[in-house]
């Protein structure tokens, strides 16, 4: 007699429409990667064209790159006057290309539309998740590989990063196809995993993915892939599979990618770079928590559980099967990927999320290979592991609605439908865990992260318009009749997004100066923040400036988290 299992909760929970897809992508890689690519699309695509620049680290790159297309200058990087010698050229060369082939297709204003500079990071975090899945392939079955895969795109950390013109989702690209290559040879050497294609395929892969790392962060992609490498020679006790890498090739190779824009910037600045990328930026994290992101070791496995979600949830139920594995080669592998680095990263005194993003992919192959053997552990206390699904996406969707009470001062219906189906989807996952397995609770899980995604992005944050005050000066500057080219100055707010949205000769001042600066005439409006108004004024009557006063922006800055209020002056000739 066949056994039914719960056939109510099929009807009703939409477990096997999800397990369905991932049934579909079975039949190819091709489909596989299709369906991956387009599950990213609609996971990173909410809030990608319509939230403002968002400070400090996104406008700064978006604007150097601003400044590389304006002074036709690809080699040097800076912001306004300064240089900007904390990373290497290679994300502003492809924010670069962007923003020309937008200009190129007639994008108006592309100088000034972020999602331009964007795009790199919706392409790295997108063929991240792909490299996931190629990576994947080495360790596991076809369908654990698509599991990981999921789990990269629909992670709340990567949503992040694929949304933000900045480093991290390429560099996380280059540093999964680097482990990719390097998971391979080290399989092949120890006889578990055959290759068929040519002897320099992986080699080629490896280093070309090392140079464009080297190219996107410097030396960091040397530490995700060194720390691992050498903790195998150290584990094995031999370090004859790394010759399969072709080291004397693939080094000159790596060179000959990446040397030629460091030498032209030392040509060009001397030691200033190395000077202030590794001295002032890279090793000054070591012992001190820069622009107050200190943290105490630790820190990171406590943000895990969110920022991984809803992969995390299943960490702790797969653990027992990962550490009876821990002598296989895959598994040793995938381990060693992950545990010299994180503990690194939780030495450092300076900790960030991203900073532990490049080892998720490896978490997420060795949780899926658990969920697909169903190894994962039945002790009591981790089969309520399940239940955090539920229990995060509540928190994550009060989080949103606070947000729009709080700071929008408004309802947030737009948020609703989609907050109340990721808290459905969530409570299926948890309730139904046991009945449906493991599989499809964790299909049920990513597809309330999609639901949360477009909640906070497409229906909170970009509807919230305190949150982004440099771009609601930017409109009202830009609409202001008869006044076709402005001189801006801003006295007390300096965010980078203004200066992004302004333009590259914005004056930074404060409330005295504001007022000199009305005073020349013309065109001219200053942006006076309220701490720096009564300076303002005081200066204006003793210089007998005559000035109009424009709309008044109250709004949060994001960096700083407080209140700001700015007023935009006019020059009286300028009406």
């Amino acid at each position: 007699m066949a056994v039914v299992t719960d056939p109510p909760s099929k009807r009703v929970s939409f477990g096997p429409g999800l397990k369905a897809l991932v049934d579909a992508a079975m039949a190819s890689h091709r489909r596989a990667a299709t369906l991956l690519v387009a599950l990213c699309l609609i996971t990173f695509l909410p809030g990608f064209f319509t939230i403002p620049p968002v400070d400090r680290d996104e406008a700064r790159f978006a604007q150097a790159t601003k400044q590389m297309i304006e002074s036709d200058d690809y080699v040097d990087i800076r912001f306004q006057d300064e240089n900007r010698y904390k990373k290497p050229v290679g994300i502003y060369w492809m924010q670069a290309a962007a923003v020309k082939v937008g200009e190129a297709l007639g994008t108006p204003r592309a100088h000034t539309r972020i999602f331009l500079y964007r795009l790199p990071s919706l392409i790295g975090a997108t063929g991240a998740v792909l490299m996931t899945y190629w990576a994947a392939l080495a360790f596991v079955s076809r369908r654990a590989a698509v599991l990981a895969a999921v789990m990269m795109a629909t992670s709340i950390l990567l949503g992040v990063e694929a949304r933000l013109a900045k480093t991290d989702a390429m560099l996380l690209f280059t540093i999964v196809a680097a482990m990719g290559a390097l998971g391979r040879v080290y399989l092949a050497a120890y006889g578990t995993r055959t290759d068929p294609s040519h002897p320099w395929r992986l080699p080629a892969i490896f280093w070309t993915a090392m140079a464009g790392g080297v190219l996107i962060k410097g030396p960091l992609i040397l530490l995700f892939v060194g720390l691992c490498a050498l903790t195998l020679v150290v584990v094995d006790r031999s370090a004859a599979w790394l010759l399969r890498l072709k080291p004397a090739a693939g080094i000159a190779w790596m060179l000959v990618l990446a040397l030629p824009w460091f030498a032209a910037i030392v040509a060009k600045s001397g030691m200033s770079f190395f000077t202030e990328s590794l001295g002032h930026d890279l090793f000054a994290k070591l012992g001190s928590g820069q622009e107050s992101h200190g943290a105490p070791p630790g820190t990171y496995l406590v943000l895990f559980w969110l920022t991984f979600f809803p992969g995390a949830i299943l960490a702790a139920p797969a653990a027992p099967a990962i550490s009876r594995s821990r002598t296989e080669p895959g598994a040793k592998f995938l381990i060693a990927w992950i545990v010299p680095t994180w503990l690194v990263l939780e030495i450092v005194v300076t900790k960030l999320p991203h900073y532990v993003l490049p080892l998720y992919p490896a978490i997420a192959i060795l949780i899926a290979g658990v969920v697909d053997s169903r190894a994962l552990s039945q002790r009591r206390l981790l089969r309520m592991a399940p239940a955090l699904w539920f229990v995060l996406t509540i928190a994550m969707a009060i989080g949103a609605l606070a947000l729009h009470i709080v700071v929008g001062q408004q309802p947030g219906f737009a948020a609703w439908p989609f907050l109340v189906a990721a808290v459905i989807f969530s409570l299926f996952a948890w309730l139904l865990f046991q009945v449906d397995g493991a599989e499809v609770a964790l299909l049920r899980a990513a597809a309330a992260s999609v639901l949360i995604s477009w909640a906070l992005y497409a229906a909170t944050v970009s509807a919230i318009p305190r949150l982004f005050p440099a771009y609601e000066l930017s409109k009202y500057i830009r609409f202001t009749p008869a006044c076709a080219d402005p001189k801006v100055a801003t006295a007390g707010y300096h965010e980078p997004s203004l200066v992004f949205l302004m333009g590259t000769d914005l004056k930074h001042t404060d409330g005295p100066g504001a007022a000199e600066f009305l005073r020349l005439g013309g065109c001219r409006f200053a942006l006076v923040e309220s701490r720096q108004e009564r300076s303002f004024a005081q200066r204006a009557d003793a210089i007998g400036l005559r000035y109009a006063k424009g709309a008044r922006v109250d709004g949060i800055n994001i960096s700083g988290g407080r209140q700001i209020a700015v007023t935009a002056y006019r020059a009286e000739a300028a009406q």
